[in-house]
């Protein structure tokens, strides 16, 4: 049976006039380049969602198509540098501040207590694919609070991801005043300054939150994970879903790796580590520990 084409439309630049899609073979040239330089499958059917995350950068590098975007993308631009800002149009950025809120009630009942039975004064976190920073300043109230009702453990938190542009928001820690109202109100009170301008519906977690965070890039296709000492605690939640299967073994696998023994892991709802016979032991949905 004959392989059909790909069927795309057209979508408007800023001025209203139609842009032609990505003909198949560029479409096939990024789909192969996302896929092995971020491991995201980028089918056929998503074929819009690309086109449409890649108008921002035509504008910005002053190209009037998708295909001369592309052309220039994998020639001269790839020496300048295009390929980071490719790959962050393409990364999905979706968080919220205490998302899944189990994993930090686990965290708080369950994890620190265990660590201090251990006599364990210092442990090491890992916010992996950290997005906009929620995740990492979400685990930085826990773990602050909980250290200053028992007297510890200290700790160390290092969040990664592989875009850069949100990286930056993160280090920034400036958020709409609507996303923050996730945040229980004893602990925005105390982490969260709200913009004293009505008009800026905004607020940012305090300095001492900020300061004890460590943003880096870093892409979880890569072979190895530069994160130094292993970790204590790590979360990975929603991004094996955008990966192929073979690319999700690899990821856990290297995760599993990082954990100190007796550490945790926590993946996202729709992700799971089972059946992959890196080692670790399940204690309940989507919360692993190595033994």
């Amino acid at each position: 049976m004959a392989r059909n084409a790909p069927l795309s439309i057209n979508i408007a630049d800023p001025g209203g006039e139609a842009m032609p899609g990505l003909s198949p073979a560029n479409f096939e040239r990024l789909s192969d380049f996302i896929r092995s330089q971020a491991g995201i499958l980028m089918p056929h059917s998503k074929q819009t969602l690309l086109e449409g995350r890649l108008r921002r950068r035509i504008r910005e590098t002053g190209h009037e198509t998708l295909d001369d975007y592309t052309d220039w993308a994998f020639g001269e631009g790839r020496a300048n540098g295009e390929m980071t800002h490719l790959i962050n149009a393409v990364t999905t950025n979706k968080t919220d501040f205490f998302r899944e809120p189990a994993h930090f009630d686990f965290i708080r009942e369950v994890v620190l207590p265990d660590f201090l039975a251990r006599g364990q004064q210092a442990v090491r976190v890992w916010s992996a694919a950290c997005s906009t920073g929620a995740e990492p300043y979400t685990l930085a109230m826990v773990l602050d609070q909980f250290a200053e009702t028992h007297g510890g453990p200290n700790f160390g938190l290092l969040a990664t991801d592989i875009d850069t542009d949100v990286l930056e928001t993160a280090r920034r820690g400036v958020y709409p005043w609507q996303m923050l109202q996730d945040v229980p109100v004893a602990l925005r009170q105390r982490y969260v300054l709200k913009a004293s301008a009505p008009k800026r519906q905004e607020g940012r977690v305090i300095a001492d939150l900020r300061a004890a965070v460590g943003f880096a890039r870093l892409n979880l296709c890569d072979a190895a994970y530069p994160v130094g000492d292993p970790m204590d605690i790590i979360m990975c939640r929603n991004v094996l879903i955008y990966f192929d299967k073979a690319t999700q073994r690899k990821v856990v696998s290297q995760l599993a790796q990082c954990l100190r023994p007796g550490g945790y892991l926590f993946l996202g709802h729709a992700e799971s580590a089972a059946g992959e016979g890196v080692g670790l032991t399940a204690l309940g949905n989507t919360v692993y520990q190595r033994p």
